[in-house]
């Protein structure tokens, strides 16, 4: 079977591990410092502040703004369930704004129109790896005094315009074992603002700069020294594991142009889309359902899934909150998407047979 993910863990991180197992300080010490600064430095920006997932780094980043009760924060709809969740933990309600059909990013003129009084926040998503229209949504931001959170947790790596995704005002990254990088299970904040990364640092930790001294509520929040030490060997090859996801992106965009009823990929010009994951849409003219395609892959050896099935807004728990707002974009995604592997571990004659087995009827 040809799997729709597959971490890849070597030499380096088993070291690192044993390493850390073997100095006795294996929950947050000098390993996540020393990651803080990498990743950081990779990034771009001044301050990274490690935490325990990629859920987490959205909330603290939230919270770190000062964003609770009474506020509004703008998200997509089509994203994973956390990007709005972590504004639910926060105290402050989701407002969902639609996404663009093509590369499923939210869609900054859609932004303009769910701005009222109470708006604080936009969190952007670079869904699947590819960066959101980040240069006009920091402008509506500015114009309107507002902070932006970038979801990032898929776009390790990703860029626009030489500019990486996580570096535009605070970003959030996961670490989850899927992700272009992984720690386990992990999460980053990045910012250039001293101020956010000093609140978020207390944050995380109990609300604490001093072990039991506590100037605010906090959480546990902190990332291990066993999962920086993963985080510090990755991260030396996640530029070369985002180059083969690119090159088995482009093999299958040029093996399914012009197959009937399939949408490939989009790349939106400037923008280095690192293919976290790798999304067709099917339409009716594909002439089988996407449930059809995803037996006959299966059948084939080959791994696939659909994210997302259900928009946030039309998720059993939002309903129950009284979202009933229409996102039609969102909602034609739902029904039309499937990811492909294209993970480093996906060779290009596996490539070649993932593509001949859609085109086959």
């Amino acid at each position: 079977m040809i799997p729709i993910a597959k971490p890849l863990i070597g030499q380096e991180e088993i070291r690192g591990v044993i390493d850390v197992l073997q100095s006795g300080t294996i929950a947050e010490g000098p390993k996540v410092k020393e990651f803080e600064e990498a990743f950081a430095s990779y990034i771009g920006t001044k301050h990274a502040v490690a935490v325990n997932s990629g859920t987490a780094a959205l909330h603290v980043a939230l919270l770190a703004r000062d964003i609770g009760p009474g506020d509004e924060v703008i998200v997509p709809p089509f994203t994973f369930i956390a990007t709005a969740n972590a504004v639910l933990f926060a105290g402050a309600r989701p407002v969902f704004a639609d996404v663009e059909p093509d590369t499923f990013n939210i869609d900054p003129g859609e932004i303009e129109k769910k701005i009222t009084r109470r708006t604080r926040a936009i969190i952007p998503v670079d869904l699947y790896g590819h960066p959101a229209r980040m240069d006009e949504i920091m402008e509506i931001a500015q114009r309107h005094r507002l902070s932006v959170i970038e979801d990032a947790c898929q776009a390790h790596g990703a860029a626009l315009r030489g500019r990486k995704c996580g570096s535009f005002d605070v970003g959030c990254f996961s670490f989850y074992p899927t992700k272009n990088m992984t720690t386990s299970e992990g999460g980053i904040i990045t910012t250039d603002d001293a101020a956010v990364a000093g609140r978020a640092r207390m944050i995380r930790s109990h609300g604490s700069k001093v072990r039991y001294y506590h100037e605010m509520l906090g959480y546990n929040l902190r990332m291990t020294d066993i999962s920086a030490a993963i985080g510090l060997a990755q991260l030396k090859h996640v530029d070369q594991y985002d180059d083969a996801r690119i090159a088995n992106a482009m093999r299958l965009n040029e093996r399914l142009s012009g197959v009937k009823g399939i949408i490939t990929p989009a790349i939106a010009d400037g923008c280095r889309h690192v293919f976290h994951q790798y999304t067709l849409r099917i339409t009716p003219e594909f002439g089988m359902t996407r449930d059809q395609l995803i037996k006959k892959l299966s059948d084939a050896g080959i791994g696939s899934a659909v994210y997302y099935p259900v928009p946030v807004h039309l998720q059993t728990f939002y309903r129950s909150l009284g979202y009933d707002e229409r996102m039609p974009v969102s909602e034609m995604l739902a029904k039309e998407v499937i990811s492909l592997p294209v993970h480093p571990s996906v060779t290009p004659e596996e490539i070649d047979l993932i593509a001949d087995t859609i085109r086959r009827r």
